[in-house]
């Protein structure tokens, strides 16, 4: 079996085709895959590129598996596995994405995380959790060993917006300030990489990284903000940001000591007020589904879940 890039060749004319016959994969299964129309969009955008999308071929040439990475447009290596689909009938469909992954980390010299978007209830149905079942044991035979569940959350301007209570006051901050608050929203965090990333690095460290994450997406570093109790006391941060696609919650959280008073409910409303008021007519979020007070605040606040999406990643990443 034959695993390569779908590359265009001047030097062969064949080569071109590649990028055709991975964007026309029949988009079928009971795991939900790209459509041929948003698989072409991505590569407009350059956000999915020639060398980032994979083919599994046997010996004939018939393609028998296909695995599409996501980056953004200036990212120079993928972020995320984005789709992974193998032709219905073949054997041992593990071991065929399997080669994929493996091929594609060879090439990027990295394991970028795989994202599975999957509906509410998928275990209940055969179909998809055996889909599931067999890309989670290629996931593993290449690295991906860490596995987070995560509800995916949208807003839109019908749900409505929670007018301001008065209990906390948001304003700027240094970035001194939020990596304080960063290091000090760690204890006790029920985000399951984030309980795992302790494991490994102190708070701070974690907090630095947390930030130059938030940097590097396409939010502004201006939106960010402390929130105070009315005396001035700390209660937490808000932290809007944005994905190439949607404006997004970010990241947001109550320092210990003040949490288990409704506050994140005001921080919530904080973030999602200043989207709507730039116009914003989707708010999109996730959290881990072990996180239940994030997710009841989310139901709260008129957040709808979308999607499960289950994260499988390298946990030395």
């Amino acid at each position: 079996m034959l695993f390569r890039a779908a590359e265009a060749d001047p030097a062969d004319p064949a080569r071109p085709a590649d990028l055709d016959r991975a964007t026309a994969w029949p988009a079928g299964g009971p795991v939900p895959a790209l459509t041929a129309e948003k698989v072409r969009e991505e590569f407009a955008a350059h956000r999915m590129r020639p060398e980032w999308t994979w083919l599994a071929e046997d010996a004939d040439g018939r393609v028998l598996g296909r695995a599409l990475w996501w980056g953004r447009a200036d990212s120079e290596r993928p972020v995320a596995l984005d789709c992974l689909q193998v032709l219905a009938g073949v054997p041992d469909p593990a071991a065929v994405a399997a080669g994929l992954l493996e091929a594609g980390h060879t090439a990027f010299g990295a394991r970028p995380g795989y994202n599975v978007s999957l509906p509410r209830g998928w275990r209940a149905d055969p179909a998809i959790a055996e889909a599931v079942a067999w890309r989670r044991r290629a996931a593993r035979a290449t690295g991906l060993t860490r596995e987070i569940e995560r509800l995916r959350y949208e807003w839109t301007p019908a749900a409505g917006i929670a007018p301001p209570t008065g209990r906390l006051v948001f304003r700027d901050g240094t970035d001194e300030e939020f990596l304080d608050v960063f290091t000090r929203l760690a204890a006790g965090s029920l985000d399951q990489a984030t309980r795992d990333e302790l494991l490994v690095m102190d708070a701070a460290q974690l907090a630095r990284e947390d930030i130059a994450f938030y940097l590097d997406c396409p939010g502004e570093r201006s939106w960010w903000r402390l929130a105070h109790l009315p005396d001035g006391t700390l209660a937490g941060l808000a932290v809007p940001s944005a994905t190439p696609y949607h404006r997004n919650v970010g990241y947001l959280g109550v320092v210990p000591e003040q949490r288990g008073n409704g506050l994140i409910d005001e921080v919530l409303a904080e973030i999602t007020r200043f989207h709507a008021a730039a116009g914003a007519d989707r708010v999109t979020a996730t959290t881990d589904t072990v996180n239940v007070p994030m997710a009841a605040a989310f139901d709260r606040a008129g957040y709808e879940v979308t999607e499960i999406r289950l994260v499988l990643e390298d946990p030395a990443r």
